[in-house]
């Protein structure tokens, strides 16, 4: 068992094969979890277990192809991953996805179909699917990462800004759900949401030298503020929206 802050933890992580992904893997595993991601891209997914893997110095990182807009492909996956390591601490949910407009009057409802998959289904297969492992556990998680357009929306992403507060509004329902779980001692899972601006990671400040990225929280840091969650009690910070940004 390798040493650490989540020593003894197992760790799920959706949409593990992004950028984001790859740096909260590595991050979690460093800190001594088990880590299981899952991804819709298996190629993708292998790279960044493997990197994982490697710069954490032979850490316990796996990875399967997940369907996550079938209920049942994700409940199989929470079943399976409790079945094999006995146990889940944790989901973080990284599933992403932006489309937007020029303009108000221009939104297409078609990029409301897909981002209402993207962003929303995939959250309620995660929370529904993993929501009794979590319960079961003494420091269970379950971590969304949203945006800061969901509190103030700009005319040219409504349907993004309102997709992200959907979201948002579903996993706040699940932390009361956790919340009345744990009766008069309060809850001993939370579900947090994580809120940024928009993230940036080192391709693309190598494909835009000259650019400020002004607000934008880079994916280490993502990571480091992930594994900070499980420092601190769960009563503290299930419900909250936890600002890694200035607030609009």
């Amino acid at each position: 068992m390798r040493n650490g802050a989540l020593s003894g933890a197992v760790i799920a992580v959706a949409g593990a094969g992004g950028p984001a992904g790859r740096a909260t893997l590595l991050r979690l595993a460093e800190a001594g979890a088990t880590v299981v991601g899952a991804d819709n891209d298996p190629e993708r997914l292998a790279e960044a277990v493997d990197a994982a893997r490697y710069s954490a110095g032979g850490a316990m990182v796996t990875g399967e192809t997940v369907d996550l807009l079938d209920l049942d492909s994700t409940h199989d996956w929470a079943v399976r991953t409790e079945k094999e390591f006995g146990r889940i601490d944790g989901l973080v949910h990284l599933v992403g996805g932006w489309r937007g407009s020029e303009t108000f009057i221009k939104t297409s409802l078609d990029d409301w179909d897909f981002l209402e998959l993207l962003l929303i289904r995939t959250v309620q297969h995660t929370s529904l699917a993993f929501f009794e492992p979590l319960q079961r556990s003494e420091r269970g998680r379950y971590l969304l990462i949203s945006a800061a357009g969901a509190t103030k929306p700009s005319a040219g992403n409504a349907a993004y800004a309102a997709a992200k507060a959907a979201a948002e509004a579903w996993t706040l329902a699940l932390a009361d759900a956790f919340r009345k779980a744990g009766g008069a001692g309060g809850p001993t899972s939370a579900a947090a949401i994580l809120v940024v601006k928009a993230l940036v990671h080192e391709a693309m400040r190598a494909d835009r030298p000259n650019a400020k990225f002004a607000g934008f929280t880079d994916v280490k840091d993502l990571a480091d503020a992930v594994v900070g969650v499980w420092g601190k009690p769960a009563a503290e910070v299930n419900g909250n929206r936890l600002w890694l940004t200035e607030k609009p």
